[in-house]
């Protein structure tokens, strides 16, 4: 089975900064994970991408997020990170972290996701 434990968030001002990572594990090893990302979701609404990256480095963000958010991944350690800037009230929500085609022994799992971890952003 394929576990991602979240790190980071908390409680901040706004305009200010948090960094989450998520680091994901198996009993067996993993041999690849082709993409990997953070979702939000706020009371009331339904859960949003934040940002993904790909294993070949290939990066997307939600449109609210563009220019303020900076996602990136360690393969060898099979890591995710999101640097969060310039942080906004709208922007608290739980964080999850995602892991898709995770590729272990002996089998692929095609989705992962972590337990969540809580960002507040207070005006």
């Amino acid at each position: 089975q394929v576990q991602l434990v979240e790190s980071g968030g908390g409680l901040v001002q706004a305009g200010g900064s948090l960094g989450l990572s998520c680091a994901a594990s198996a009993a067996s090893g993993i041999l690849r994970i082709n993409s990997m990302g953070w979702f939000r979701q706020a009371p009331g609404k339904q859960r949003e991408l934040v940002a993904a990256i790909t294993s070949g480095g290939s990066t997307n963000y939600a449109d609210s997020v563009k220019g303020r958010f900076t996602i990136s991944r360690d393969n060898a350690r099979n890591t995710v990170s999101l640097q969060m800037n310039s942080l906004k009230p709208e922007d608290t929500a739980v964080y999850y972290c995602n892991a898709g085609v995770v590729i272990t022994i002996p089998r692929t799992y095609p989705e992962v996701w972590g337990q969540g971890t809580l960002v507040t952003v207070s005006s």
